[in-house]
């Protein structure tokens, strides 16, 4: 199919049209609002059925705009950064960024070991970086995906981003059935002190629709409407920022030969820079946070809805005992560190910070705080507070890891890096949780 300005808008408006029928399921179906899957999914998944039946017209150019999306939202992440906390960094906050990077090592370590070492016995053609999907996936969620499949599908390697688009929507599932189970074996247990019904849950966290009460403003107009539209202006601001994002990505592949910067990492860094440049000259304060926010969520949501749609049904049912396979090898690391992990290191309130980082370890934040929400719905534990701390130092690693990862395997260093990712997990589970004690005795 040719493509025209038309086919853009055409592929937009049908994943406008999935998004407006996922939150209606969302806001009017009880088991829909009982699986807590965000519209986003839900729309995905429509699509993807729709698609397969040939009943709503994509482009065939519907499996590029994941790649696109993620380096617009890498843009929008240092501009919607919190300012800097005061809160003081304690036990919790190691024992959540160490949480945090183990389960990440593991995720890397574990899927390329698991793939390189047992499923390519079985399955000799698997591509080296298979393993890899596991942690693209799963805590990384569709963005990641979207991110590794783009990296290995210019690497030679296109089956990467149907099969880590797939690994993504594997990994909210877990996170939801997964963290409902917990729930139950929690409050039976009594482990679980906080825990609420579903029914008595608020509406707003159940159909996604907020009272008036507790709706807000999106934003804050920070230039006049009159010389150009604030919404309009943030727009301009990442697309500016993103397309030069681009050529330098696009510059590093003739500048250093086999060697191409990411898109993302490159617009990732160049908005960094902006920030900085315009806090230098004062003139930050006109960009607006919350609006940013805002932008980044929108381009996730259309991300996730083009991710999951476009995923080639081929090409999962040819990868699919392998696929299942490390899918269930994931499950069960996450399973096995939710027990061997929580009671041994978190503390107090393990259970509940237990559950947050299976919500986000298997899915994404947004599941992480629909299932905290339910066991501890008055915020006692104050884990957001301290997650948020934790990520400043987190993020720099996850970021490095998904943009380097792909790299190295395609290079044929993937043992190096599953044995070097093991090695630092095994170092933080037995040293860190004795440090944390030792350091508060």
């Amino acid at each position: 199919m040719e493509f025209t300005p038309w086919t853009l808008f055409i592929d937009l408006g049908l994943a406008a049209l999935l998004l407006l029928a996922g939150q209606l399921a969302r806001a009017r179906l009880l088991p829909v609002q009982k699986l807590f899957l965000p519209a986003s999914v839900i729309a995905g998944i429509l699509g993807l059925g729709a698609r397969g039946m040939g009943w709503m017209p994509f482009s065939a150019h519907v499996g590029a705009y994941p790649g696109i999306l993620i380096a617009l939202i890498f843009v929008t992440l240092p501009f919607a950064a919190a300012p800097a906390t005061r809160r003081a960094v304690g036990r919790n906050v190691v024992e959540l960024f160490a949480y945090s990077t183990l389960t990440s090592m593991l995720q890397w370590g574990v899927g390329l070991a698991f793939a390189l070492g047992v499923l390519s016995v079985v399955w000799t053609d698997l591509h080296p970086g298979f393993g890899t999907i596991l942690a693209a996936g799963f805590i990384g969620g569709h963005g990641t995906a979207a991110v590794v499949g783009t990296t290995y599908a210019q690497a030679g390697w296109p089956e990467a981003g149907p099969l880590a688009m797939t690994a993504a929507t594997v990994g909210i599932v877990a996170a939801i059935f997964g963290g409902m189970a917990w729930i139950k074996w929690g409050a039976q247990t009594g482990v679980a002190r906080l825990v609420e019904p579903f029914d008595e849950l608020p509406g707003g966290l159940r159909t996604g629709l907020l009272p008036v009460d507790e709706q807000r403003p999106l934003g804050q107009e920070t230039v006049a409407a009159n010389t150009i539209d604030p919404l309009g202006m943030h727009l301009a601001l990442v697309g500016a920022v993103t397309l030069l994002g681009y050529w330098i990505a696009q510059g590093t592949g003739q500048w250093l030969g086999h060697f191409r910067l990411p898109t993302f990492v490159g617009a990732f860094l160049l908005a960094v820079m902006c920030r900085e440049l315009l806090r230098k000259v004062g003139v930050l304060r006109y960009v607006d946070r919350r609006t940013m926010v805002r932008l980044g969520g929108t381009c996730t949501d259309f991300l996730v809805v083009y991710g999951i749609a476009s995923i080639d049904l081929a090409v999962l049912f040819e990868y699919a005992y392998p696929l299942a396979a490390l899918m269930v090898c994931g499950i069960a690391v996450n399973a096995l560190l939710f027990f061997l992990w929580g009671p041994r290191a978190f503390g107090e309130y393990w259970f509940e910070k237990s559950l947050y980082t299976w919500g986000w370890v298997n899915g994404v934040m947004a599941m992480a705080f629909a299932l905290l929400r339910i066991v501890d719905t008055e915020g006692e534990s104050q884990l957001l507070d301290d997650f948020a701390v934790a990520y400043v130092a987190f993020g720099p690693i996850e970021v490095a890891m998904v943009a380097l990862a792909p790299i190295l395997v395609t290079q044929g260093q993937g043992w190096s890096l599953a044995v070097a990712a093991l090695a630092i997990a095994a170092v933080i589970f037995v040293l860190v949780p004795r440090i944390v004690r030792r350091a508060t005795n």
